[in-house]
């Protein structure tokens, strides 16, 4: 979006240092990457970066407050909620698409918000290997190895700390948890893999049975319900084991909170049990399942019959969010595309933005679904300029 790093982006590009790009990360990440990487960054304006990350966590801080905590419990299901729940999230993410408003400006707008950990590994990688290859300054945010280092260890040795998730080897995130491993020794385990003796946890390394003492959680729970995996351990235990992001964040800060949240940036949003009557223009909402992963489920415009199809028990699981239309601001040569920028926050003695991740897409909705046979969409990172950037 700064003008002058676009051109000179666009003039140095070809489709070779494109190809260099993916050869990259695929040896970085020991993996063939299975998602589309965007042919380009994202040049962010200081003000806007500085917008984002103020917005994001002043979004956060709304849902630390005694009565939000008193009654996100309820989002948490029975055979999902853990013990010794930390009394703050260790990793939030803020996702914002970007619309232009009053005078012209960009403005971000909520999309959603998270409070379970995303690509903080692989990102780190592709933002270094944008500026690598093309020569920019890494402008980056300070101390980030640092910061995801003392997150993830919280001082242990990182043969008894585990990347937990389900079936890792077939995951599409599969690059992150290799860039994970590498970086910090960290490594994916699948969740029927980690043995339960009393209160302690074991998993196999090297073919040695190592004890856990903290997990690094990326399972996601609605894809144990929808694969039926069982766990090698009881969830709901007073487990011997420290959480790097504690599972009971997944349901805390989630779409559960967005009917919560006051803020410029937030759209008007519903419990759809709490509503009397359908709104008449339902083509300006998005009707979206609470616990779901990569938007499954989402319906953008729904019409009343599928409203009225949802059981009335049922309901208190879906909300009914106003429809964010994004504005088209980065300049391809496939055409103005729009943006949707994530920042990842990881909380220690204070809330640090770690980074942005960004999606570029000209679909309906932002994820690869939508976007099937374009160039220049996909996952994207984001860099920004000094104080005096336009």
């Amino acid at each position: 979006m700064i003008a002058e790093l676009r051109r000179d982006f666009l003039r140095r590009w070809t489709p070779e240092s494109y190809t260099e790009l993916l050869a990259r990360l695929s040896c970085q990440s020991r993996t063939d990457i299975p998602f589309r990487i965007a042919e380009t960054p994202c040049f962010l304006p200081a003000e806007l970066t500085r917008t984002l990350i103020q917005s994001g966590r002043e979004l956060i801080e709304q849902l630390q407050t005694p009565d939000y905590r008193q009654r996100s419990v309820a989002a948490i299901p029975a055979q999902f909620r853990v013990p010794n729940e930390n009394p703050k999230p260790l990793f939030v993410q803020v996702d914002f698409g970007l619309i232009r408003g009053a005078g012209g400006r960009i403005e971000p707008k909520l999309v959603e918000i998270q409070g379970f950990p995303s690509l903080y590994g692989f990102q780190s990688l592709l933002t270094e290997t944008y500026c690598d290859l093309y020569n920019f300054e890494h402008r980056g945010f300070p101390n980030y190895n640092d910061v995801l280092r003392r997150a993830l260890l919280n001082g242990h040795d990182p043969e008894n700390v585990i990347l937990l998730e389900i079936d890792p080897a077939n995951q599409k995130t599969l690059c992150d948890f290799h860039v994970t491993e590498d970086r910090f020794g960290v490594r994916p385990v699948c969740i029927t893999q980690v043995c339960q003796r009393g209160r302690n946890l074991y998993y196999q390394r090297n073919g040695v049975e190592t004890p856990i003492h903290r997990i690094y959680n990326r399972a996601i729970s609605d894809e144990q319900i929808r694969r039926n995996v069982q766990p090698g351990f009881d969830w709901t235990a007073d487990l011997d084991v420290e959480w790097a992001g504690h599972p009971n964040y997944y349901f805390r800060i989630s779409k559960f909170s967005l009917p919560f949240l006051y803020h410029p940036s937030v759209p008007e949003t519903h419990f759809l049990h709490e509503l009397r009557e359908w709104p008449t223009n339902l083509d300006e909402w998005v009707l979206k399942p609470l616990y779901s992963f990569a938007g499954l489920g989402v319906i953008i415009g729904p019409v009343r019959e599928q409203l009225n199809a949802i059981p009335p028990n049922e309901r208190e699981n879906w909300i009914l969010q106003h429809r964010c239309r994004f504005t088209p601001v980065i300049e391809t040569p496939a055409g103005i595309t729009q943006a949707e920028i994530r920042v990842m926050y990881i909380w220690l003695d204070e809330l640090h933005a770690v980074a942005t991740l960004i999606r570029l897409g000209r679909g309906k909705m932002m994820g690869v679904d939508h976007n099937k046979g374009m160039d220049w969409v996909g996952a994207s990172a984001g860099l920004w300029a000094p104080n005096n950037a336009e």
